[in-house]
């Protein structure tokens, strides 16, 4: 894993990607900076924080999109794959490197509200808990970009695939509120759920009968939940949708309010990402 490490970290900063994401990611936080603080003169480094998660949507995607397809676009991916190393080890020593590059660019950040302090009153813990609630968000983000970066050869699509799911994560909370609330459409919602795994599992493991038995077992416990607890699906479609809201959660941190429940939320969605992307190329390998 260290050697994958070592050879992607060198990698981001022999090429231009690095540069690119690191200049653009300082460029925006630092226009944040300056209209939200500078030329205000205010202390309240909260905005500038929320001003950053929006920063991921466009940088996340260029530091991602070339991980793993450029490996699939230049047959280099044969190599690794087929080399002593584990499905695990790659993929955790591709997502580290992409990991300390955004670290290390955040840490750069930090001049900002050391800035603010030195000519003012700052919250420490509304901006240690902004910073670690980023940090977290950012690990979530950059594990969905490798993920799709596994699945094609071509960087612009993993890059406009990336930007469209965290394009729709961040929208995720105003979607909630147009959404129906009704039974039958919670319903529906289940079964296009089960469709959807299924499909995915198809895709991602090329067993017809596992995506089979996954949409049978799936179609019949909607079925039973229908008849013993209908309930259950009144409001569906806003609670599953609130619950895979990440930036929700994120707001606790910039409150100052370090919650387990939230570090244990963005810890796991991070592992089912970096999994699918071990099965996806673990997929490739034997097909």
């Amino acid at each position: 894993m260290l050697a994958v490490f070592t050879r992607e970290l060198s990698a981001f900063f022999k090429s231009i990607t690095g540069f690119i994401f690191m200049g653009v990611f300082l460029l925006i936080t630092g226009i944040f900076f300056m209209s939200d603080n500078l030329i205000p003169q205010s202390p309240n480094y909260v905005s500038v924080l929320g001003g950053i998660t929006f920063v991921f949507l466009v940088v996340v995607p260029i530091l991602t999109m070339r991980m793993l397809s450029e490996e699939r676009h230049q047959k280099t991916d044969q190599l690794l794959l087929t080399s002593p190393l584990s499905i695990g080890s790659i993929v955790m020593g591709k997502y580290l490197a992409g990991v300390a590059v955004f670290l290390f660019t955040l840490i750069i950040t930090l001049l900002y509200p050391l800035q603010l302090s030195l000519v003012g009153s700052v919250s420490v813990s509304e901006i240690a808990g902004g910073y670690i609630g980023i940090f977290l968000l950012g690990c979530a983000f950059i594990a969905i970009g490798l993920f799709v970066s596994s699945l094609t050869e071509n960087q612009v699509v993993a890059a406009v695939v990336t930007f469209g799911l965290l394009l729709l994560l961040w929208i995720l909370d105003f979607l909630q509120q147009g959404l129906p609330g009704d039974r039958f459409s919670g319903i529906v919602f289940a079964i296009l759920i089960v469709v959807a795994v299924a499909i995915f599992l198809y895709f991602t493991i090329r067993n017809i009968f596992i995506a089979a038995a996954a949409a049978v077992v799936g179609g019949g416990f909607i079925a039973v939940l229908s008849v013993v607890r209908p309930a259950s699906f009144d409001g569906l479609i806003v609670r599953v949708l609130k619950w895979f809201s990440l930036l929700a959660r994120y707001r606790d941190f910039t409150g100052g309010l370090l919650k387990l429940n939230s570090v244990v939320y963005y810890l796991s969605f991070t592992a089912v990402f970096l999994f699918l992307t071990v099965r996806s190329l673990d997929a490739r390998r034997w097909k």
